[in-house]
């Protein structure tokens, strides 16, 4: 099979990486792909966005498969435009990104379908959503851009000082372009974050191992939202009670919701989930794999994914059992220094060959490129390599990614040093 995967981070190498193990025998583009992707698939230097560059390619290579991963593409009509020629694409079509391009949509959808989340106002008006502020004597709360914001539309506003400031730096300022033109003003919810990816012909709905993100940049939690800070699976908190909970009251009223508005999704469905003393809620959807949730859930999928994605295109999933391996993984970002405001790019990146001698232990290159004539990978992004591990236990596979964070290095390099630690876990590997 030739099959085009659409991105070029490190949940993009965590998927190459997957197809690689098919039994099925496969040549692999990726566009626009990495530096690592380039070792093990064929990159092509075309925009992720670029749906008329991106079709035309698939059509002009008899591409048999593609698989859209990043959000933009996604919401544009990315899969739309691809499956008009005839071509198979593994993905929801617009009418169903929505769910992510979208929080407003979100949130009414969720209300419509009695699917537990935040209480929430939206506004399009800055001076509308000032006086709302005003009225607020509870804080914090939970500001968002309507539209995506690469991961970081995010911001928790301890005070209403916090929050004045924030909205006119969505609304006014457009930090985040158009995505700002709308916001949602809702409750802050308390507890503990849990992010269980689905996959989904649109009927049949099966979940893949839980997994626990850690978005800000610091320590403890501190600092602005990123992509992604590392992530752990399985969450430890996701019981079998509560998984079957998530089912009942979460994942099988989003999937009928959606065929009741005829919005059939199919693809990966992503459940950002918070836990709460009161049970679980819905913090927000993706319609994509998560990144770098991706890199530390796949590892531990024990079936052919080219198969399963296979099933969700021809709407056959019910005839496919997912099956996860026994263990823990855990994987930590490495990113340039200034993340996720600004950064330099270009350095040399050090010990990769020495990481790669430790058992189990995988790199994934999210922002690199490989210096062919100094035969070495320089930084190229802000989230550079995610060093990932497997062991039968998570204390393990955690100690196992820090061993490698700790031979690989590059300029103004950092990572937080606390993956896990919030789940109880007891690390003493800095």
């Amino acid at each position: 099979m030739k099959i085009l995967v659409i991105g070029g981070g490190g949940r993009e190498h965590a998927i190459v990486q997957k197809l690689k193990e098919s039994k099925q025998e496969t040549e692999i583009f990726v566009a626009p792909g990495n530096g690592g992707i380039g070792q093990i698939a064929k990159c092509i230097n075309i925009k992720e966005t670029n749906i008329d560059e991106m079709v035309n390619f698939a059509v002009n290579n008899n591409i048999d498969l593609v698989i859209v991963t990043p959000d933009d593409p996604l919401v544009i009509g990315m899969v739309d435009a691809l499956e008009s020629k005839g071509i198979k694409a593994f993905g929801p079509r617009s009418v169903a990104a929505v769910l992510e391009g979208s929080k407003s949509y979100a949130k009414a959808f969720m209300k419509r379908h009695n699917i537990p989340t935040a209480r929430y106002k939206d506004f399009t008006s800055y001076y509308e959503a000032k006086e709302y502020l005003k009225q607020q004597t509870k804080y914090p709360l939970v500001i968002k851009a309507d539209g995506l914001a690469f991961g970081k539309g995010v911001i928790i506003a301890q005070d209403k000082t916090t929050a004045l400031e924030t909205i006119k730096n969505i609304m006014l300022d457009r930090c985040f372009g158009k995505s700002g033109s709308k916001i949602i003003i809702e409750e802050f919810l308390e507890g503990i974050e849990i992010s269980v990816m689905a996959i989904t012909d649109g009927k049949i709905i099966r979940t893949l191992t839980s997994a626990m993100d850690h978005k800000r940049i610091y320590d403890n939690d501190l600092g602005p939202n990123t992509g992604g800070m590392g992530a752990i699976a399985p969450h430890p908190l996701y019981t079998k009670s509560l998984a079957k909970e998530c089912n009942e009251k979460i994942f099988k009223p989003t999937i009928k919701g959606m065929l009741k508005e005829d919005r059939l999704f199919k693809g990966i469905l992503y459940f950002g989930i918070m836990l709460t003393i009161n049970g679980p809620y819905v913090i927000e959807y993706n319609c994509r794999f998560g990144d770098p949730e991706t890199q530390v859930v796949l590892p531990l999928l024990d079936n052919d994914l080219l198969e399963l994605i296979l099933a969700v295109c021809d709407g056959k999933l019910a005839k496919v059992e997912v099956k996860q391996k026994a263990g823990s993984t855990a994987c930590v970002i490495m990113a340039s220094g200034g993340y996720p405001i600004t950064y330099q790019k270009g350095y040399p990146i050090h010990g990769l060959e020495q990481a790669k001698t430790i058992p189990d232990l995988t790199i994934y290159h999210a922002g690199t490129i490989f210096d062919k004539d100094m035969s070495q990978f320089l930084t190229s992004g802000g989230r550079v390599l995610g060093v990932t591990a497997y062991a039968t236990t998570l204390n393990d596979a955690i100690k196992k990614a820090y061993q490698g964070v700790k031979v690989i290095s590059f300029k103004d390099g950092v990572y937080r040093s606390d993956i896990g630690r919030k789940t109880g876990v007891t690390n003493e590997h800095i």
